[in-house]
């Protein structure tokens, strides 16, 4: 009974052979792969140090760190600017509109008109100018948040409509 399980125990040399045949052969394919890689890499760096020493290659990082550093300054500065105007178009008359018109039944060409003038807050003037065959007179009417202290005619009314339910940015 004790020679068969020394028996089991043997394995054969040629398995152990083969075994290590094997191992060997993965190990190859690796040391065949990892070579590849090491080749690529030093491509790379070659590429990446052709020409330069390692003082040269820390002057230029450091340039570009400092580069880097001069375009956030100028970043902040720019969105800060971008702000102030911002605020300075809230209170510009960015909202228009026109509407051309006859005045007086015997004159054609819709050569009067009223002109609508807004800010963001539909604050602003509505200009009325009526051309007739003696001349033309202008009329002014502020409006403030969208509304006139002045009665307004048809026409001023229409182009401050306009004016109003124009979108801007």
């Amino acid at each position: 009974m004790e020679n068969s399980i020394l028996n089991d125990l043997i394995i054969d040399p040629g398995y152990i052979l083969i075994l290590m045949m094997a191992m060997i052969v993965i190990l190859f394919v690796l040391q065949i792969k990892n070579s590849f890689k090491i080749d690529r890499f030093m491509k790379k760096y070659k590429s990446f140090m052709k020409g330069k020493d390692g003082v040269s290659l820390e002057k230029t990082i450091l340039r570009n760190i400092n580069e880097i550093d001069m375009l956030m300054e100028s970043s902040k500065n720019h969105m800060e600017q971008i702000k102030q105007l911002k605020e300075i178009q809230l209170h510009t008359l960015n909202k228009t509109a026109i509407v051309k018109y006859d005045a007086f039944k015997e004159m054609g060409g819709k050569l009067s008109f009223a002109l609508a003038m807004l800010d963001q807050e539909n604050s602003g003037f509505v200009l009325n100018a009526i051309h007739s065959r003696e001349g033309c007179y202008t009329y002014i009417k502020e409006i403030v948040k969208g509304e006139s202290y002045i009665v307004l005619g048809e026409e001023e009314k229409e182009a401050l409509r306009q004016a109003v339910n124009m979108y801007v940015e």
